[in-house]
């Protein structure tokens, strides 16, 4: 396939704006780059072509932290006084609510997702699962809704002790149970990591059994870090030492180790960051509404470390959580040269795709040749002159999700000219609704034993 006729951002380690570029895809990768008369040129031959009317072309979006399961929250009333901090947040609305649901719930709230996120060009998501009730079998769940999707995600089971011993148990075998499927049975759509939910609620018999599970099966470790200051205070109380400092002795702390939200944290944490090259992910947009702290994004990235964005289940709109992270750092520091577009591009992308390629070797954030074929169209006519220097200032605060016209992954299209081709979403909201509708009375159930 041949797509001429866009304004590309090229992106990657040597940015380009090409005006009037083309991109020629071949077996789910980029096989050529460059200016549209060029390419049209040199591949006379090929029949299926598709004109981009101008439109810009970006790397397809990736998100390297997120929760599916969280979708039926949306207008959920929690009864009683409101949470007043993060762990009445968990305790009243999060581990209630993955307790309510069935698998048609699991798969249902993944479907809706997917729907958002080809819509906001997320063609990459690494999830985070948890539903106490429906454990075994949950990751084929989502597997289904990914496949079918034909999206890019890679799943995990939150392996937690606070449904007791047996639930962590469970936990644990089903990130095993399918990696196994996934070695015997390989999808270019999927990948597995071992899921665990944070230091204050696992014990080191539970983690140490999560890192041999890990080492064994040569998964990555994906777990939420300092997220609120109780993590790290259960950690001195009960270990007396810091959350990171505990993963690094524990044997879980590695390159291949992905950190969600890392707020509460040390020099000496950071530095432990930096020294085991473990990968962050960082979520303003949910920092924000928990109102759990900002992040120290500046500080990490200045140490090299590789923190990349991800959502933490809300809206998949990358441009969205791009301006939020942005501008948290700004009014966090009272200095508006804190952080900037192209550092929070960089991290959106180059990144974010280190953090995929612990699962998918090919992606690169990047329009590249030999890279997959996962990329978007979107429609936006700039008002002022866009060049490989501002692009990232353009990015930010001048494109959003909803202006995705085209979404590809692997070289097939899920979505052209705003029409999903894959996914019915009228349908599967009309599922969504059933399911969450049972959800919630199991939640309102939940509440009043």
């Amino acid at each position: 396939m041949l797509i001429y006729n866009a304004t590309m951002l090229t992106l990657g380690s040597h940015p380009r704006v090409i005006e009037n570029g083309a991109v020629l895809i071949r077996e789910g990768r980029i096989a050529d780059i460059g200016e549209s008369a060029v390419l049209r040129a040199r591949h006379p031959d090929e029949r299926e072509r598709l004109d981009a009317s101008g439109k810009v072309m970006l790397p397809g979006g990736i998100c390297a932290h997120t929760h599916f399961y969280g979708a039926f929250a949306r207008g959920l009333a929690i009864p009683g006084e409101a949470p007043r901090n993060f762990i009445e947040v968990l305790q009243k609305l999060w581990w209630r609510l993955d307790r309510a649901l069935d698998y048609e719930g699991v798969k249902y709230s993944a479907l809706v997702c997917l729907v958002d996120a080809i819509k906001n060009g997320m063609t990459t998501l690494i999830d985070h699962h948890a539903s106490p009730d429906a454990i075994d079998g949950a990751l084929d769940a989502i597997a289904e809704a990914v496949e079918q999707a034909g999206v890019r995600a890679a799943l995990c089971y939150e392996v937690t002790d606070r449904n007791g011993l047996e639930g962590a148990q469970r936990g644990i075998a089903e990130n095993v149970r399918f990696a196994r499927r996934l070695r015997q049975q390989p999808s270019p759509l999927l990948g597995a990591a071992m899921g665990i939910h944070a230091s204050f609620t696992v014990s080191d018999p539970t983690l140490e059994a999560c890192v041999q599970a890990a080492e064994e099966h040569q998964l990555p470790i994906h777990i939420h870090v300092a997220e609120d200051p109780a993590d790290e205070d259960d950690c001195f109380s009960k270990y007396r030492m810091a959350v990171v400092e505990r993963l690094a002795q524990r044997g879980a702390l590695s390159a291949r180790t992905i950190c969600a939200h890392c707020i509460h944290l040390s020099e000496r944490e950071l530095d432990l960051l930096a020294e085991h090259g473990a990968k962050v992910a960082h979520q303003p947009r949910s920092n924000m509404n928990n109102g759990v702290g900002v992040a120290r994004v500046p500080e990490m990235l200045a140490r090299g470390i590789c923190v990349g964005l991800g959502n933490d289940g809300f809206s998949n709109d990358p441009f969205a959580e791009m301006k939020a992270a942005d501008l948290l750092q700004k009014v966090s520091a009272r200095d508006p040269r804190a952080l900037g577009a192209d550092k929070v591009v960089h991290m959106a992308y180059t990144n974010n795709a280190a953090i995929a390629q612990l699962f998918w070797r090919d992606l690169g954030g990047a329009l590249t040749i030999g890279a997959a074929a996962d990329l978007v169209l979107l429609d936006y006519a700039p008002f002022t002159p866009l060049h490989a220097g501002n692009a990232p200032w353009h990015m930010v605060f001048g494109m959003h999700g909803g202006m995705v016209t085209h979404t590809m992954v692997g070289g097939r299209w899920l979505m052209m000219d705003r029409q999903l081709l894959t996914l019915d979403e009228r349908e599967i909201a009309a599922k969504a609704r059933e399911a969450a509708e049972r959800a919630w009375k199991k939640f309102a159930a939940l509440g009043s034993d």
